[in-house]
């Protein structure tokens, strides 16, 4: 700053006698204040101020140039005035520079072209991301057979399910954030090995509290993939690409739910398929298939680890050089793919940000041990990371970050919600056919009869068997009321859903059944002997249903291929906006046509045009949330959305669920509700079609 009395002031004498300042130029002798005027003898000057009244005396500093404390005030303020100026100045000039470098950014893009490296780039990311879908539908295959396997109580049956959302919920916000200072390819090699891990770990679970763990770990780690694919993809495409590949980008996670439906309906069913070491590891077909959902996420990590970072994320943090080596690498891919090698990368100088503060990090983590280094570098981190999250209130990006939540919550309540409620209607509508078919024996007597088949969805109330044999057989959903066994048999019995209620057993022998204590209810037992029980629980070898929900969701996950297909090639043509708005609005039309599912293939068919129209939003609001938010926020913003993508999942799939065997028109009026809602917000967004990422 200047010094406030460094001011070139002059003194000039009127012909009234006073002295004017102006700060044109120094005296002759180089001090600020002395004046240029002709000199004068001593009584010249004192002739020319007698008779002057005391108002008009003049302050007598002025005759040795020092300046008046008025003047001294007022070099001061305007010393400020030009302190302000100059900072507002330079503020100007940095946000300029921050202002030019995506024009910049998006420049290099159209120069590098779009080609070979965008698309190894693309199927690698596509990879994560069918991991992440693969591991979306895993737990919903696996629990019918799990439950059986680990004795799963009724109690905890919800939880698994319940667990594996909350840790994704939980993992989309951390690794979100921590994308946007760590970097998007180091946080995606995290993310996928985490899931790998856990998962490798959980096929091999015994028990059911720690397989619920090893799964919460593994969604916390899978559950960060979606913020940081779509993040790292966008940023290596120019703005004419962005809507169209992201779109084609989303397809792999519908990949992933053909993969998961087409693999559980090949193993799970094929118990021989597994094998037992001893009495206490048991490994079944379900934890087989568990192993072979692992693929995706090894074939992305693997993938992931020979592809670069993001160089829009590099020069966000001043890394300049990397940033230009990187993109000279996707030219060079690009331009020699296509033939013409002998192009060359012209960018010289990238602009790039200041980064003050993180040299002044630098500068603290470099002192004192190991462990306090460790403990600087983290939680500044940490504390750049909530002030990240912070700064996504503020003003120019509150009122779309609003309109964003809305919108994302809405279609994540109607579309988990519906996608809980066709499958429990299907079982729903299954369990009542066969409730129809029932047959019911009442006060029947049996003697001296060898039961040599199946029983089969019966019931038989005050029933009498005397001296009867049950060998060799299967009894399946059968309920015995108010009976009396005396004198029988029971050998190599495999029973599903059965139970005695009210019986009275005498002189009777269990030899190697899986008929226990469980299974009496209220019963009276007089000279009764279990022989070679097999306690526990035990994996229903013909489960029917099972195989119709793997194709429920087989079809369900084809059903999107249209509705991809379309909202690629009119991503950029139409607008996000309308995409978005457009598949929420119909999508809440075809709402309507469940009221007419009176059948299983109803249900399936409205299934599969709900799906087919929706996806479309989904692609418009993954695509246009990553083009709203600055780089520097853009994983951290993802990473919320996509959390609270969750969150509605996991209300959703309670509220729906407790309506199943009640009503259909509360669950479908709510994701009506939300639908429209959604849609009507959507048409209140930004267009971004042809916004630079800023």
């Amino acid at each position: 700053m200047d010094d406030p009395y460094h001011n070139n002031v002059n003194q000039q004498m009127t012909e009234g006698g006073q002295y004017t300042y102006t700060q044109d130029g120094g005296g002759q002798d180089g001090y600020p204040y002395q004046t240029d005027y002709p000199p004068q003898d001593e009584d010249a000057a004192s002739d020319a101020t007698e008779g002057a009244d005391e108002d008009d005396q003049m302050y007598e500093g002025e005759y040795q140039g020092i300046p008046h404390p008025d003047e001294i005030k007022e070099a001061r303020r305007a010393a400020r005035l030009e302190a302000k100026r100059k900072a507002r100045q330079a503020a100007q000039q940095e946000e300029e520079v921050e202002e030019s470098l995506p024009e910049q950014y998006e420049t290099i893009m159209e120069d590098c072209g779009h080609g070979r490296f965008q698309w190894m780039l693309f199927f690698v990311l596509g990879l994560a991301l069918m991991a992440d879908g693969v591991d979306g539908f895993v737990v919903g295959f696996v629990m019918p057979s799990a439950e059986k396997d680990m004795c799963i109580s009724n109690a905890d049956k919800g939880l698994l399910g319940l667990l594996v959302y909350v840790s994704m919920m939980v993992g989309a916000l951390v690794w979100g954030g921590l994308c946007d200072k760590m970097g998007r390819r180091k946080c995606l090699i995290y993310v996928l090995t985490i899931d790998l891990v856990f998962s490798f770990l959980s096929c091999f679970a015994q028990g059911y509290g720690f397989f619920v763990f090893l799964r919460f770990c593994s969604g916390f780690g899978i559950g960060g993939s979606i913020p940081i694919v779509y993040t790292y993809f966008t940023e290596f495409l120019q703005m004419d690409k962005r809507g169209e590949h992201l779109s084609w980008l989303c397809m792999f996670w519908m990949l992933g739910g053909l993969y998961a439906s087409f693999t559980a309906w090949g193993i799970i069913p094929h118990y021989g398929w597994g094998f037992a070491i001893g009495s206490q590891f048991q490994m079944h077909s379900w934890r087989l298939f568990m192993f072979v959902c692992l693929f995706p996420a090894l074939a992305a990590l693997i993938g992931v680890v020979f592809m670069p970072e993001s160089p829009r994320f590099l020069l966000e943090n001043a890394r300049h050089d990397e940033a230009w080596m990187i993109l000279r690498q996707v030219h060079d891919t690009n331009w020699k793919a296509k033939g013409e090698p002998e192009r060359v990368f012209t960018i010289t100088n990238i602009k790039t940000p200041q980064t003050q503060e993180d040299e002044f990090i630098e500068i603290q983590s470099d002192t004192g041990t190991a462990f306090q280094r460790w403990t600087v570098r983290k939680m500044t981190m940490l504390q750049q990371v909530m002030a990240n999250v912070m700064s996504l209130s503020a003003p120019e990006l509150r009122l779309q970050g609003l309109f964003l939540v809305i919108v994302w919550f809405c279609m994540a309540f109607s579309y988990h919600g519906l996608g809980v409620w066709f499958p429990d209607m299907i079982k729903y509508m299954q369990y009542e056919e066969y409730q129809s078919k029932v047959r019911v024996f009442h006060r029947e007597r049996v003697e001296r009869f060898h039961f040599n088949f199946s029983l089969v969805n019966q019931v038989h109330r005050e029933g009498e068997y005397i001296h009867d044999k049950f060998a060799n057989i299967e009894i399946k959903s059968v309920k015995f009321e108010n009976s009396l066994f005396e004198n029988c048999y029971f050998e190599d019995i495999k029973s599903t859903n059965t139970f005695f209620e009210n019986c009275t057993i005498k002189n009777t022998v269990f030899y190697n059944t899986d008929l226990w204590q469980e299974k009496f209810k209220n019963c009276q037992m007089e000279n009764t002997t279990f022989l070679h029980p097999k306690k526990g629980c035990h994996l229903n070898f013909q489960e029917e249903n099972d195989i119709v929900i793997y194709l429920v969701s087989f079809l369900g996950s084809l059903a999107v291929l249209p509705g991809n297909i379309i909202s690629a090639l009119f991503m950029d043509k139409i607008g996000r906006i309308r995409i978005i708005g457009g598949s929420m609005l119909a999508s809440s039309a075809c709402t309507f046509l469940l009221l007419l599912s009176f059948s299983q293939g109803a249900v399936i068919c409205w299934q599969c045009l709900f799906y087919a129209v929706s996806v479309a939003a989904w692609n418009g609001l993954e695509v246009i949330s990553v083009e709203l938010y600055p780089s520097s926020k853009r994983g951290t913003a993802f990473g919320i959305l996509n959390g609270i993508c969750k969150f509605a999942a996991i209300i959703a799939s309670f509220i729906f669920a407790a309506f199943i065997g009640i009503t259909k028109i509360i669950p479908i009026f709510l994701a009506f509700a939300a639908l429209v809602c959604g849609g009507l917000v959507a048409l209140k967004l930004p267009e971004t079609r042809e916004k630079i990422l800023s």
